[in-house]
């Protein structure tokens, strides 16, 4: 992968619904966004950059020595946030990007290389992400949680928040413990893609199946593209999404030795 430099880009809004000004939540007393910054700098990326439009967000970034694109308030989206990097950066149509989402401190380094090295390694895809199996069954039946089916060679068939694939005979009678035989896989939201390709998915208006499932890469799906799917090569830590995930995570880190193994930013 070094031979083929990708970015990282961390998309960061100070609003959210659950954690307003999730970014700088305080955690082992530092600011979340910076957990994730150092999990970017310490994968093969050529360079990382944190995209935001809050200057807030910016001044503490910059005070911890993270490179700050900033951008337009108005993007419904991390993709529409990064799209407006690549254009300020002039990055090439070729040029690899890796959408790092802003409340992920657990994500492992290698994850990061792992999906751009498999956008890398699969040029009919527009897209390339992670998985990893799911083991029990509050997850496969948790809405919150992201499942998803390949075909035989890894490309994605289909993401839903639903138990996917369904099987029949086993679930319909038993729901409390996964089929045996069967292996389900859930979606780890890290994607890879090329600067043409994020241009062209954002021409696209929603699609129907995003709408129903509210999951963006349907979109893709949708027009006919294709999302391949790698099994990663760890299981990710935990990310942020409420009050009580910054006491977990703050635990999590403390149990990984606070980071000690990051590259030095």
């Amino acid at each position: 992968m070094n031979d083929h430099p990708f970015s990282v880009v961390i998309p960061a809004r100070y609003g959210a619904h659950r954690l307003p000004g999730k970014p700088l939540a305080e955690i082992a007393g530092r600011p979340l966004i910076a957990w994730v910054w150092e999990r970017a700098r310490a994968s093969r990326a050529e360079e990382v950059l944190v995209a935001t439009d809050d200057l807030r967000i910016a001044e503490v970034c910059t005070d911890f020595g993270a490179e700050v694109a900033m951008t337009r308030s108005d993007h419904a989206s991390g993709s529409e946030r990064i799209a407006e990097v690549a254009s300020q950066r002039g990055w090439p149509a070729e040029r690899i990007i890796v959408n790092l989402q802003g409340d992920e401190p657990g994500i492992a380094p290698g994850l990061i290389d792992q999906v751009a090295s498999g956008l890398l390694a699969h040029r009919e895809a527009g897209m390339a992400t992670l998985a990893c199996e799911i083991h029990d069954s509050a997850s496969l039946f948790d809405p919150h949680i992201v499942k998803v089916v390949t075909d035989q060679d890894g490309y994605a068939l289909y993401f839903s928040r639903a138990p996917i694939p369904w099987h029949r005979d086993e679930l319909l009678h038993e729901k409390s413990r996964l089929p045996s035989a069967a292996t389900f896989l859930r979606h780890i939201g890290l994607y890879a893609y090329r600067v043409g390709f994020l241009e062209r998915y954002l021409r696209w208006p929603p699609a129907p199946l995003e709408k129903a499932e509210s999951l963006e890469q349907l979109r893709v799906l949708w027009r006919g593209e294709r999302i391949h799917v790698s099994i990663a090569v760890e299981t990710p830590g935990p990310g942020v999404d409420t009050p009580d995930d910054v006491r977990e995570v703050a635990r999590w880190l403390t149990r990984q030795g606070s980071g000690d193994d990051q590259r030095d930013a």
